[in-house]
């Protein structure tokens, strides 16, 4: 299965990602909060990047204009995440060039389906 880094500094948040991901048999890392993510990510070279916008030290919004920066890293899938889900913070997200984006409080059927989709996967 897929390996998939959660950057989520919500302990409850990750907790329930974390649930979600080992049900359905992918391996995960988490990081609390967006400083390290950039080098865990190329250390580590996830599947995919399940990405808070607000974290307390750089936001999702430069963690994903950096990776899309950076040759090496362009190709790795984030699902942003956030509670301000609002139609401008969608839209700047996917501009910045996220893959997808999820509002909190997110139901667990449309993450699923948004995971398997990002992965390629068929529901």
């Amino acid at each position: 299965m897929a390996h998939i880094l959660i950057v989520e500094d919500e302990d409850n948040i990750a907790a329930a990602l974390e649930f979600l991901l080992a049900r359905a048999g992918h391996s995960y890392r988490r990081i609390a909060g967006g400083g390290g993510a950039l080098d865990e990510i190329r250390a580590n070279r996830p599947d995919l990047v399940l990405l808070d916008i607000m974290l307390p030290d750089i936001s999702g919004y430069e963690i994903v204009g950096a990776l899309r920066a950076d040759p090496a890293l362009r190709d790795v899938r984030v699902l942003l995440m956030t509670a301000r889900g609002s139609v401008v913070e969608r839209r700047k997200g996917l501009a910045l060039g996220a893959d997808g984006f999820i509002a909190k409080p997110f139901e667990l059927s449309e993450l699923r389906a948004e995971i398997a989709r990002l992965l390629g996967a068929t529901n």
